[in-house]
């Protein structure tokens, strides 16, 4: 017999994930009062996409991603993303701030650590985009000190790996800033939920929320949730929910039969890594070096060569290389796909797969590459790497938005997105890089959505965790400079 309870919960985050840690740890210190209870289908948190073998853990502040960056056809350098982007880091480099200084994060360096950001390029074409992109960027206020060379001595400086065994006549060239960072978003998501827990939130590992319907009895939403061990099942009812379940929430929001979440769909892509724990191995390179994606490789596969800090240790990652699996979770089910398909957004899905012939050539490319050839394209960037150094792990699915579009009928978003329904009451987030880097300002953004008529009494208390809040960082030097050289004294960052 299902369990009926009676008083909705205030607040219900379904996934273990640096989304709903970070709504919970906002909502928490906006409304101290409220129930909050978190339910993850899983035996513990951060175990998809936020668990630091799953992500590149860049902490995406565009100092090296060059895919934030395009080149327009007169050869000039759109740097807006890469504004927008860093912009958004700087939100959450902020609230983080304030938990270190407020207890709730006593040791920044378990979960950030400063690590160089570079990009490098090989090839005429390539040197030449990089100068002009370093022009576009070196005066703007939040890419301070980003320095550039073309020069394989001063290269070799900032990232040793990258040069022994080059060629001396190809042309490279790289930029480099020191206030690069790396995330362990795993160790970041545990550590907020802990503290909700000692704070009174409850916390429910083993649970899968399996449908979702508004409340026959009561103002908000009826949740059926299965506890996995033991599979007993339970009614709860909420009055807000936020559906964080990664590639499992497009699901959750198109049972919910929320009219905003028609048209929608996911294309999965999955990602495999090269990884190496030899220290000999590691001890040559400590950064993120970023290069470019080859044509018609979508954005999330720019190759990237990086150190990664997990429980105080250091490793190198090379990817990511693009696999194909109908998952929409890495442990999630090989019907995911095709249970995702529903008529209205079956125009869109099909749209989208017509546009994309590039996209589906690049992934049976990958799929069809021999192990030679990957190896092949780490040793673009470490030309001494041996193979015996190193060994495969499978990246976290990341299910791409296809979103409803007038004309088209579907477009391919990359990055993410907010849906949210019009009365508030529900909200779940689509899409994947650079969401967990941004969780901050796209949580403060759902806040402001779906509680308008509280927000003007939050307000305050938000400008408290985010003293910039609503300003323009890139429009202010000096608060720029203040603002980065204080979170960066507060993280244990260079600035």
């Amino acid at each position: 017999m299902a369990e009926k309870q009676v008083d909705p919960i205030d607040v219900v985050l379904i996934g273990g994930g640096i989304m709903s840690a970070t709504l919970g740890a906002l909502i928490h210190r906006l409304e101290p009062s409220w129930k909050i209870r978190v339910y993850e289908r899983l035996g513990s948190v951060a175990q998809e996409s936020s668990n630091p073998w799953n992500n590149a853990g860049t902490g995406h502040s565009a100092l090296c991603e060059l895919n934030y960056t395009p080149e327009l056809p007169d050869g000039r350098v759109e740097i807006t993303k890469a504004v927008n982007v860093n912009e958004q880091f700087q939100v959450s480099r902020q609230f983080w701030s304030f938990l270190v200084e407020t207890g709730t994060l006593p040791d920044p360096s378990n979960f950030i650590n400063p690590t160089p950001h570079i990009s490098f390029v090989w090839g005429a074409d390539n040197v030449a985009y990089m100068r002009a992109r370093y022009e576009a960027m070196k005066d703007h206020p939040l890419f301070a000190g980003l320095e550039f060379s073309d020069d394989a001595e001063q290269i070799r400086k900032w990232a040793p790996a990258l040069i022994p065994g080059r060629k001396k006549d190809q042309p490279i060239a790289a930029t480099y800033s020191a206030a690069g960072s790396d995330v362990d978003f795993g160790s970041l998501t545990r550590q907020l939920f802990d503290q909700l827990e000692v704070d009174g939130v409850e916390f429910e590992p083993s649970h899968r929320v399996r449908n979702i319907s508004r409340g026959k009895e009561f103002d908000g939403w009826a949740l059926d949730v299965v506890n996995e061990v033991g599979r007993s099942p339970q009614k709860i009812a909420a009055k807000f929910v936020f559906v964080g379940a990664g590639g499992g929430a497009l699901q959750l929001l198109q049972k919910s039969g929320i009219p905003e979440i028609r048209g929608y769909g996911g294309f999965p892509v999955s990602g495999e890594f090269l990884r190496t724990d030899d220290p000999e191995v590691v001890q040559k390179h400590a950064a993120k070096v970023y290069g470019k994606a080859s044509v018609g490789a979508p954005p999330m596969s720019v190759p990237h060569l990086d150190t990664r800090i997990v429980d105080g240790k250091a490793s190198l990652m090379f990817g990511p290389y693009a696999g194909f699996s109908p998952k929409f979770l890495k442990q999630g089910s090989v019907l995911d796909l095709f249970r995702s398909i529903r008529p209205h957004n079956l125009r869109p899905m099909l749209s989208v797969a017509f546009a994309n012939f590039d996209l589906l050539r690049y992934l049976i490319g990958q799929l069809l590459a021999s192990k030679s050839t990957k190896f092949d394209a780490l040793r673009d960037f470490m030309p001494s790497a041996e193979p015996e150094h190193w060994h495969k792990i499978i990246a976290g699915q990341r299910v791409q938005v296809i979103k409803p579009d007038k004309d088209k009928g579907g477009v391919l978003q990359f990055g993410t997105e907010v849906i949210t329904a019009a009365d508030g009451s529900i909200a779940g987030l689509l899409g994947a890089s650079p969401g967990a880097s941004t969780a901050v300002p796209i949580m403060l953004g759902l806040l402001r959505k779906c509680f308008p008529d509280r927000w003007d009494r939050w307000e305050d208390a938000v400008r408290v965790m985010v003293p910039t809040y609503g300003k323009d960082l890139g429009a202010d030097a000096a608060l720029a400079d203040e603002t980065l050289g204080r979170t960066a004294a507060v993280l244990g960052l260079h600035h």
